[in-house]
């Protein structure tokens, strides 16, 4: 063999490891961010088991609140079939929206639940809710950690594939799109600062 052929033979073996190292990474973090996304999962799936024991427990002390009780479930219930379509594909853009949209509803729905129960100084006393209380912010924090950790996969995963030479081989790969942010509608208020008066 020729000097020139090696060389050659050496510039396709590389091409070759460069483009497989590109397609073994776009994998890698793609899975990361599903994985994040299972996180997630779990904790909304915890979420949405507490919420029918809150409104339960409510229930004995707001009788003529049945409106709001009404529309927790409701939007509890649609959260957690956004969630289910979400967690089938998570690269679905369209289901992360969705999710992002009904959590938002949900979120509403609570605070609503959270402003009525102020009226009620029994229910608030009472040791069952209480401690359903305290359970549901506990999967608060873990819910917005596991986001976190999610958008963050996801950042990563957009910017390796937007990245040159990365972007010209993604679509090629099965990688065609960005993947979906997880931003609730209430992103710009929770980052707004809050308005004390005395």
């Amino acid at each position: 063999m020729d000097i020139g052929t090696i060389v050659g033979l050496a510039v396709v073996v590389a091409l070759v490891v460069f483009v497989v190292s590109i397609y073994n990474r776009l994998v890698t973090l793609k899975n990361r961010y599903q994985n994040a996304f299972s996180q997630i999962e779990v904790q909304l799936k915890r979420r949405y088991d507490l919420i029918p024991n809150l409104v339960e427990t409510a229930k004995a002390y707001m009788a003529h609140e049945k409106d709001t009780l009404t529309a927790v479930i409701e939007a509890r219930n649609e959260a957690a079939a956004m969630l289910k379509g979400a967690a089938a594909d998570p690269t679905r853009g369209s289901a992360i929206q969705s999710l992002a949209g009904a959590e938002g509803a949900l979120q509403g729905a609570l605070s609503r639940l959270n402003l009525v129960m102020e009226d009620y100084p029994d229910l608030k006393a009472n040791e069952n809710m209480m401690q359903l209380t305290e359970e549901l912010s506990t999967t608060e924090n873990r819910v917005a950690f596991s986001r976190q950790a999610f958008n963050d996969a996801v950042t990563a995963y957009n910017t390796y594939r937007q990245t040159f030479p990365p972007v010209l081989f993604a679509s090629t790969f099965g990688h065609p799109s960005d993947a979906e942010l997880l931003e609730f509608e209430d992103s710009a208020a929770i980052q707004a600062a809050p308005k004390v008066s005395f």
